[in-house]
């Protein structure tokens, strides 16, 4: 798959979604490529909220989404350029401008005139403009997108911004083409490449920890001052973090209260009083100079420890007017080696970002990607095959990206052919990502609040529930079944999303709100009039559709949902925040709606769901205990001889532990039995933390 090839399958998914919802091309593709964007990091988060009109001066107003990043204080806002009928359109500078300032007007529109006033209240720009008031003094940075289907005029090469209301500002076009390369790439994400000459004449100072060289990775100590890691934060804010760290973070308090004393009060005491931070790069260079060595330029730098420091010191600087000037901070700098796979350095960097915390308390939660919770969901995707609809005569999959960019870098690599076959197999609309799957979790689990709060935050809130889980049944809930009612569940969902966009009461204004409300109040009813029963999942799942009479309650509970949300006394005037309020979901609970007899056709009972609970956890016990005795039947009697060695000299081992390691070292002629094979996992696990090599 080449550039033209993405553009144009993604433009053509552009009009078949805006065909089935009915919003309209423009909104899709904005919609689309936010999407994008969030799946490679580079936005938090996403919220449509169209405006176009005329402010003072006559000038042009234009705004088409928005996010709002509450640890770095920077609001992103996004203007869409979309025109699919000349294939050969160029954006020029003169057109980007004008683009530039639609984005421009607008806020300051919203922050000095009577806009606030003159936007009708139902409507979701109603709640953007509310939100840019009421950041106005804490917002830090404006970042303006363009999201453009034109190629860019190579004439473009910085688009200079000036400054809102006192507020710097930048701005960025993207179009299809930068949209691919970012998506195709092997990180599959943007990537920050660092000049540290443009910060400090010969770079940053350093010392290499030789006796810390791998074949993985080198290690780094250096001094970087307090004004250059300033001066990064201030310029590529929260992207600087890795992204699971800034998950963690998002919830802290950004400004470390000591850290700050530290900063105004005793500033030369800092590189005493803090522990530092901690860095990853894909790639490094260094400068010897006759003062030592100097690190000059690092590519894909993330710093994975010391989120709160870098933040409080950039803060410090800009709220306090702090001088940083004597300020140093320690980096703990390791450079990845790029001969790693993808996948193998990302586990690397996360590993070290967990090691990294280890004294923050940040629970394997936050680092979720790696969690073997995942790696069980690919394995039912891959493996379970789902009834073809639409005149389908063969299965299809639900594919689940375990890995950022997976399902399309899948295709990157086949022919037109291979690509053609894989999609049959393999629908765009049956792709599942994470946030999905966290995303219609919370909503069935009666949390559409959690989920209203946007995706990262909702995924933080349902990671740290599958984390509990997981370890206290082992993973044995999170098999075929759980996965079959997932889909089920995203079915619901798509059908909900799609269907509302067609209603006459609509607004376009709210739409995923509404979602998942209606879903989870209908779940709510259910529950309530019908104690011993629930909507039965499995059904849908073999089915793949949502039940006709489930398709007439949602639409009708919807209207009634959105009248709820928009009432004119709730609790909060700005609408997208009450949803995100536990408030909410207690004013929603109390819409008067009664389940049409009918729905008992698609219910199951309590007790049956019991059977196939436990019918489902008896499979995965057999999973589990099939892969264990798998990992140790390919482990070679000699060196189990080797672990039996070892182990016994250190005293580490129990007596039930040396009876399944003496059968061990008999393979294949004796095999353990499953426990044993567990005890000798365990032996193992334990042995790796003392030094010992297999």
């Amino acid at each position: 798959m080449d550039a033209q090839e993405f553009k144009k399958d993604f433009l053509e998914d552009i009009k078949a979604d805006a065909a089935a919802t009915g919003e309209g091309s423009c909104a899709s593709f904005v919609t689309a490529f936010a999407r994008y964007l969030q799946e490679a990091d580079y936005l938090l988060d996403f919220t449509s909220s169209y405006f176009e009109g005329i402010g003072k001066q006559n000038r042009k107003l234009r705004v088409d989404g928005y996010v709002y990043d509450e640890f770095d204080k920077t609001m992103s806002l996004i203007v869409a350029d979309y025109d699919v009928l000349d294939n050969e359109r160029v954006l020029a500078k003169t057109q980007a401008r004008q683009l530039q300032n639609r984005l421009i007007y607008f806020v300051d529109n919203a922050l000095n005139t009577q806009l606030h006033r003159n936007v009708e209240m139902s409507r979701s720009c109603s709640d953007l403009v509310d939100l840019l008031r009421e950041k106005r003094s804490e917002i830090r940075k404006y970042q303006l997108l363009i999201f453009t289907t034109a190629d860019i005029s190579s004439t473009i090469k910085i688009l200079e911004s000036p400054e809102i209301n006192n507020v710097p500002s930048e701005c960025q076009i993207w179009n299809v083409e930068r949209l691919f390369q970012l998506c195709g790439s092997d990180i599959g994400r943007q990537v920050i490449e660092i000049d540290f000459k443009e910060y400090t004449e010969n770079g940053i100072p350093c010392l290499e920890a030789s006796d810390t060289v791998t074949e993985d990775f080198k290690s780094y100590l250096c001094i970087i001052s307090g004004t250059v890691l300033a001066d990064l934060y201030d310029k590529y804010g929260s992207s600087l973090l890795e992204g699971n760290v800034r998950s963690f973070l998002s919830t802290k308090v950004a400004v470390n209260k000591k850290i700050r004393t530290t900063i105004l009060q005793q500033p030369e005491r800092f590189f005493a009083y803090n522990n530092g931070i901690s860095a990853t790069t894909m790639g490094v260079k260094f400068e010897s100079t006759s003062q030592g060595l100097f690190l000059v330029s690092a590519r894909d730098f993330q710093i994975i420890n010391g989120g709160q420091t870098t933040a409080s010191l950039s803060n410090a600087r800009y709220r306090d007017k702090a001088d940083l000037n004597t300020i140093f901070v320690q980096m703990k700098l390791t450079d990845i080696a790029g001969t790693l796979e993808n996948e193998d350095a990302t586990t690397l960097v996360q590993n070290i970002s967990r090691s990294s915390n280890s004294q923050n308390k940040v629970s394997d939660a936050d680092f979720f990607s790696t969690h073997p919770f995942h790696v069980q969901m690919e394995r039912c995707s891959q493996r379970l095959g789902a009834r073809g609809t639409g005149g389908l005569q063969f299965e299809t999959k639900w594919f689940y990206e375990r890995a950022r960019g997976q399902f399309l870098q899948k295709q990157m690599r086949m022919t037109p052919s291979q690509k053609k076959k894989f999609l049959l197999q393999n629908p765009k609309n049956q792709l599942i990502t994470k946030t999905d799957l966290a995303k219609v979790r919370n909503t069935w689990d009666g949390l559409p609040h959690i989920v209203s709060k946007g995706a990262q935050t909702n995924f933080n809130d349902f990671a740290k529930k599958i984390n509990d889980a997981w370890e206290k049944d082992d993973g044995l809930l999170f098999g075929d079944k759980y996965f079959q009612e997932t889909v089920a569940m995203c079915l619901i969902f798509r059908y909900t999303e799609s269907m509302i966009p067609h209603q006459l009461w609509y607004q376009q204004g709210y739409r995923a709100n509404i979602v998942t409300y209606t879903i989870a109040l209908m779940h709510r009813l259910i529950q309530i009039k019908y104690p011993k029963q629930d909507l039965d999942l499995l059904g849908i799942w073999t089915r793949q559709m949502v039940p006709v009479i489930v398709q007439n309650i949602l639409k009708e509970l919807s209207e009634l949902v959105y009248s709820k949300l928009t009432d004119p006394t709730r609790e909060v005037e700005n609408v997208t925040q009450w949803c995100k309020r536990e408030g909410c979901w207690n004013s929603v609970q109390s819409i008067d709606y009664n389940l049409p007899i009918d729905i008992e056709s698609c219910l199951i009972g309590k007790d049956e769901l019991r059977n196939a609970v436990r019918d489902a956890k008896a499979d995965m016990r057999i999973e589990k205990d099939t892969d264990v005795m798998t990992r140790i039947v390919e482990i070679q009697a000699e060196q189990w001889q080797n672990v039996m060695s070892y182990a016994t000299s250190k005293r580490m081992v129990s007596p039930e532990e040396l009876t399944a390691l003496k059968i061990a070292c008999q393979l294949p002629l004796k095999v353990p039995n499953p426990v044993q094979c567990k005890k000798l996992i365990a032996v193992l696990d334990r042995l790796y933390e003392e030094g010992f090599k297999l």
